[in-house]
């Protein structure tokens, strides 16, 4: 009988290999990969149910080594252990290998004993491992649940005799969280580990407890406070504290402890105005320093009955000019590196505060200490949160998704996917023939080379595209946000967005300009579109040091002929995105036709190292056929035009070919006579798939 808790995966292109160990681990559930972007579409799918990886290294598609950085990307290697298996045993691969995360390593040719006793000692370990990660998590998450939910019907209960929006509390442990981890980058001086952070975000909501005994008439009062009620009202703060010493029992509790600093100190100033003790500088908590700023910001921009919400951008300014009261420094500085994202981080709030990555970094701290009880609640528990997600996106009435680019997918919601006829999850969607014949070909491309458009500067991307829904078009729009990973420079990584439905002859128009400007098997400019962009640019920047190369495929030709025209298509389409990843956002890369493209980028200096480095990127293999290019460049001179440097660019192709293909040439002025022999070069027409 096969052990439906211990699923193991095994990535190999051989189907011999995956076969012969299967065979020899028969007692375990089997899955099985041909090539690396099958297996993340594997994981992405049942990362919580397989029990270990056996991974080769060289594959189409994606080699073992990339799976493990997407393993790694996506936190999976902490939970999937992962055997490698190959035949490559050189040191560096292997170095490589453990450096990426992997548990063990196996050499071919197998023997059965040593594939058998290392899977079952590695599923055994981490068995041990998850059992007591889930225990750990199991008692900490439900302990909190129990803790915040007493604080939070606690603090709204404050809330809604103050008249105030029952997100006061989840704004004030957002911000207060945010500070914190803030303040935490940028100085050991307060030693806030990660149990310190989230001890003191869920303290704060405790912050104005004491409020629950200021009279009603004075809490809710419409205008300005006489003094007499401004003296009661800032009592609150003693009167809360208060509360908390007085507790019959768990005043020793950290909660507590730091709860009470909370609430009688948040109202303190770091210049000694504050109330009720008149604390100055450090003499105030950080817990409370960290409140009270919290506090001043969500008060500004709130409506209360006494007044109306500020922006955030005037909030902010008001809290920096001082308007507010005095903080320190370091609190203002922490406010100001936040303030970018703060806004949008209040508006992804909510009360499913605790989530899995933090649950889990508890657990591994605590596992140390002692081995609990087992359990497998976290996941339902969990998985109770992400449908809470889902019923609350099918409530928007939008198909909201996230693509990745490496490895290419697309998660989609449920209701979106319902929509569509679509999977929630789809590997490669630039060719699913599903979601092809729903948003056509140039629709994808069209959206590809709008995100490719994308900066981490100007990330949001607006597209309209016509979808076939139920043998009806429509237009859609679709508005994404890009991300970028934080590299040098910045590498594009995906995008979530929306599209919901439009009907306006507007953005019709719009749409019909985007694809008469775009090449609609690669989704790169076409020729017309690239031709008016570069001779705009030489016109506009003359004293601009500019190149262009074109390129071609090597014996294309035979690509078309031995596999057929559609594998010519991919291969065509694997260059292109090749050609995408080699050029920076403000060069421009176009399809001039057939298997011909160009690039056209300003150089500074070293263009030998830009044209070997692009040269390199772009040759390789798809699927087995063997891809290189040959490669013409022609920097720009004083008084070329469009025309003129195409041509040299061109004499510079044809003469890498002349000398065997596979190579780059630079046009020289010798190049002007190469054919005064008489062997001038047969006349190919541009488009054409044939060999020059």
């Amino acid at each position: 009988m096969k052990k439906e808790t211990q699923k193991i995966l095994i990535v190999d292109d051989s189907e011999m290999n995956r076969s012969i160990l299967a065979d020899m681990l028969e007692e375990y559930e089997i899955l099985e990969a041909e090539n690396g972007l099958e297996a993340v579409g594997i994981l992405q799918r049942q990362e919580h149910e397989i029990s270990l990886v056996l991974l080769d290294i060289v594959m189409p598609e994606m080699d073992g080594f990339a799976v493990l950085e997407t393993m790694n990307k996506h936190r999976w290697i902490e939970d999937i252990p992962v055997i490698m298996i190959s035949a490559e045993n050189a040191a560096s691969a292997v170095e490589r290998a453990y450096g990426l995360g992997v548990t063990d390593f196996i050499s071919r040719p197998f023997d059965d004993l040593v594939v058998q006793r290392r899977v079952l000692n590695t599923i055994m370990l981490y068995a041990k491992q998850k059992k007591l990660i889930g225990m750990v998590a199991d008692q900490i998450y439900e302990k909190e649940q129990n803790s915040q939910l007493m604080v939070t019907i606690l603090s709204h209960i404050v809330e809604f005799r103050n008249g105030e929006s029952g997100m006061h509390v989840v704004h004030i442990r957002t911000i207060t969280e945010l500070l914190l981890h803030q303040l935490a980058q940028m100085t050991d001086q307060y030693d806030l580990s990660a149990s310190e952070i989230a001890l003191i975000s869920t303290a704060s909501a405790l912050h104005d407890i004491g409020k629950i005994s200021i009279p009603a008439e004075i809490l809710n009062k419409p205008g300005r406070l006489t003094n007499e009620e401004f003296a009661i009202m800032k009592t609150h703060s003693e009167i809360g504290s208060s509360m908390l010493e007085e507790l019959p029992v768990h005043q020793n509790e950290p909660l507590v402890q730091v709860a009470y600093k909370i609430c009688r100190w948040h109202h303190e100033r770091y210049d000694g105005r504050g109330y009720p003790d008149g604390l100055r500088g450090e003499e105030i908590p950080i817990a409370a320093q960290v409140v009270a700023l919290a506090d001043v910001y969500d008060a500004l921009t709130s409506q209360r009955v006494y007044k109306k919400a500020f922006d955030h951008e005037t909030a902010i300014q008001m809290i920096l000019n001082g308007e507010c009261g005095a903080f320190s420094p370091l609190m203002m500085e922490c406010l100001e590196q936040i303030s970018s994202t703060l806004k949008e981080e209040l508006e992804n709030s909510s009360q499913a505060h605790s989530t899995q990555k933090e649950m889990r970094n508890i657990a591994m701290e605590m596992l140390k200490h002692e081995d609990l009880g087992a359990s497998e609640r976290t996941l339902r528990l969990l998985e109770h949160e992400r449908i809470k997600y889902q019923f609350f996106a099918s409530m928007s009435q939008e198909i909201q998704f996230e693509y990745t680019v490496d490895p290419p997918m697309i998660t989609i919601s449920s209701w979106g996917a319902s929509k569509l006829g679509l999977k929630e999850l789809i590997m490669d969607p630039l060719h699913d023939d599903q979601v092809l014949a729903i948003f056509g070909e140039e629709g994808l491309r069209g959206f590809a080379h709008a995100l490719q458009g994308t900066s981490p500067d100007h990330p949001v991307v607006q597209y309209d595209c016509k979808i076939n829904l139920n043998g009806e078009s429509r237009w859609y729009r679709v508005i994404s946000h890009a991300t970028w990973l934080n590299t040098d420079p910045p590498e594009y990584q995906g995008a979530i967005g929306k599209a919901f439905d439009i009907n306006d002859e507007q953005n019709r128009m719009l749409a019909l300009e985007r694809m008469a400007s775009h090449d609609a098997l690669t989704g790169h400019l076409n020729h017309a579109s690239a031709k008016k962009l570069i001779q705009a640019r030489i016109i506009d920047h003359p004293d601009r040091h500019y190149a262009l190369f074109i390129l071609d495929l090597d014996h294309f030709k035979s690509a078309n002929d031995q596999y057929g025209h559609m594998f010519g298509d991919q291969v065509l389409q694997h260059l292109a995105q090749k050609l995408r990843q080699s050029v920076r956002n403000d060069d421009i890369a176009a399809r001039i036709g057939g298997d011909e493209f160009l690039i056209f980028m300003e150089y500074k200096a070293g263009l030998d190292t830009v044209a070997e480095r692009v040269f390199e990127s772009l040759c390789g293999e798809f699927q087995g056929f063997r891809i290189s290019v040959s490669m013409g460049i022609a920097r720009c001179e004083e008084s070329d035009d469009y025309d003129t440097l195409f041509h040299n660019a061109d004499q510079a192709l044809y003469a890498a070919k002349r000398g065997g293909r596979g190579r780059f040439c630079f046009y020289d002025a010798s190049m002007g006579d190469m054919f005064a022999d008489g062997s001038e070069r047969p006349p190919v027409p541009r488009g054409s798939n044939d060999e020059h």
